[in-house]
């Protein structure tokens, strides 16, 4: 099973739910952070502690730079960071950097995105095109749609993508998640389900938001992870459940 982890903003808490369903995930497992920015400078090169949390909770051998192949040290927008560097990012070369055999060969792998599902890559592109761009690689190679048959059965289950969505409960978040749901839509994406994260302590009025949630979200609904004084990867799992294929 392959899935994007997006969120409806940049603090929506991705990087938490996404190690939070890697626990609770069975068999081959990993996680990967195409584009990360706000890197830390090490004797090893850039880390980013998002992309390092994936690779903690995962149990197949990926070196750093296949997590996280692009990597800016400023916690600003990667167009911009790209800018920064003279690096051009398009859709396209993003995911020729990004992908992975591991991808399709894991039981459980997910991709965390950055930001939200719109992340700008500059010239007019998308993060969210990169996605599509995923998706139809994975349906030219499926073997419903070729003559490729020498996939193995772990191939052939992860031979598309779907999204989870993490919604950042806070003021706003009910316009948030229904203009990502519209759009995740729109961009012929399933949406394999949607977590609530409260990441405002003093939101109010949680649980009708929770209800408006649901009754407007068109996915399975895979948890509320409350607000964690002190978050744990752990903890947050024991308030979800994993998309069902």
């Amino acid at each position: 099973m392959l899935y994007f982890v997006t969120g409806t903003d940049t603090d929506s808490g991705k990087t938490l739910i996404s190690t939070a369903l890697l626990v609770k995930a069975q068999g081959k497992k990993c996680g990967f952070k195409p584009i990360a920015s706000g890197c830390d400078v090490t004797k090893d090169g850039l880390r980013n502690s998002d992309a390092l949390m994936l690779m903690a909770q995962s149990n197949m051998a990926l070196t750093y730079q296949e997590v996280n192949p692009i990597s800016f040290e400023p916690a600003i927008a990667p167009h911009i960071a790209a800018k920064q560097v003279n690096l051009s990012l398009s859709a396209q070369n993003v995911l020729n950097i990004m992908f992975h055999p591991a991808m399709l060969h894991a039981d459980f792998a997910l991709i965390e995105g950055a930001g939200g599902w719109r992340l700008p890559l500059g010239n007019g592109e998308y993060l969210s095109d990169t996605v599509k761009l995923l998706q139809a690689k994975l349906l030219q190679s499926s073997p419903s749609n070729s003559e490729n048959t020498h996939l193995t059965q772990a191939v052939k289950k992860n031979a598309t993508i779907e999204v989870i969505l993490v919604v950042g409960m806070k003021l706003g978040c009910l316009n948030h998640a229904l203009l990502t749901q519209e759009a995740l839509l729109a961009d012929g994406l399933c949406i394999a389900g949607w977590v609530a994260n409260q990441v405002d302590a003093d939101m109010a009025f949680i649980d009708e938001n929770l209800d408006s949630l649901q009754q407007m979200m068109h996915a399975p609904f895979l948890g509320y992870v409350p607000y964690l004084p002190k978050p744990s990867t752990e903890n947050a799992a024991r308030y979800l459940q994993l998309p069902k294929r």
